[in-house]
């Protein structure tokens, strides 16, 4: 009986693997920060932000700069290069390096799920074509929806990118399940996500912010490392 079992346990991974396909290896980057750390993934299929995201971090770039926005059940951002030197109660967000990345949108493979890392833009107003910032990101917490309420969200989102997003069943269902931010969907660029420390992206989520959603504490990068 244990040999039937074994063997189909093995079967099922074999189905599994083959539906998926092989994933070419993911390269990962450690953030160590005063609040805790965590690990993400970079998409390969997103090879320009990527390699922008792993430029920034050998550099050096993110070392040192604050968690500058934190909204309760969406998200968390920094990567605003002001944010190092920035005295109490400092409005923070605008500050970016001179260049950009050009979006690469995903979807449904890449979606605003929780646990997910995309990068900030410029509104639509002044940045039609959605190109990213290039430094400033953020990493979805979210929420579970129900059914009645993803489907407004659908709408706009529809209508937002001219009809080009429309919800499969396996994206509605983690969204049902998981959680996350749907109406970021096909106008910001989904690039990587966390695998490890979603713990501590929660715990910062849960930190008391002022009026411009600033953590009242600072919350500060130490590091951020490339995982060999």
């Amino acid at each position: 009986m244990k040999r039937i079992t074994s063997l189909l346990f093995i079967l099922i991974l074999l189905g599994q693997t083959l539906a998926w396909g092989k994933r070419e290896k993911e390269i990962e980057v450690k953030f160590e920060t005063t609040a805790g750390d965590f690990r993400v993934a970079l998409y390969n299929e997103t090879p320009l932000h990527r390699d922008n995201f792993l430029k920034m971090v050998r550099e050096g770039y993110y070392d040192s700069l604050l968690v500058h926005r934190v909204i309760y059940g969406f998200m968390i951002q920094m990567g605003d290069p002001d944010s190092r030197n920035a005295t109490p109660g400092q409005h923070l967000g605008s500050g970016k390096p001179k260049h950009t990345v050009p979006a690469e949108i995903r979807f449904p493979k890449l979606f605003h799920r929780r646990g997910a890392l995309s990068m900030a833009r410029e509104p639509d107003e002044v940045n039609p074509e959605r190109a990213s910032s290039g430094s400033q990101f953020f990493i979805v917490t979210g929420r579970p929806y129900m059914p009645q309420e993803l489907k407004p969200i659908e709408a706009r989102v529809s209508a937002a990118t001219d009809g080009e997003i429309v919800y499969t069943d396996k994206v509605r269902g983690v969204y049902e399940d998981y959680g996350g931010a749907p109406h970021l969907d096909g106008q910001y660029t989904v690039f990587g996500h966390v695998v490890e420390g979603m713990r501590t992206i929660t715990d910062i989520q849960m930190m008391p912010t002022d009026k411009n959603d600033r953590p009242t504490d600072d919350i500060r990068i130490i590091r951020a490392t490339i995982i060999e």
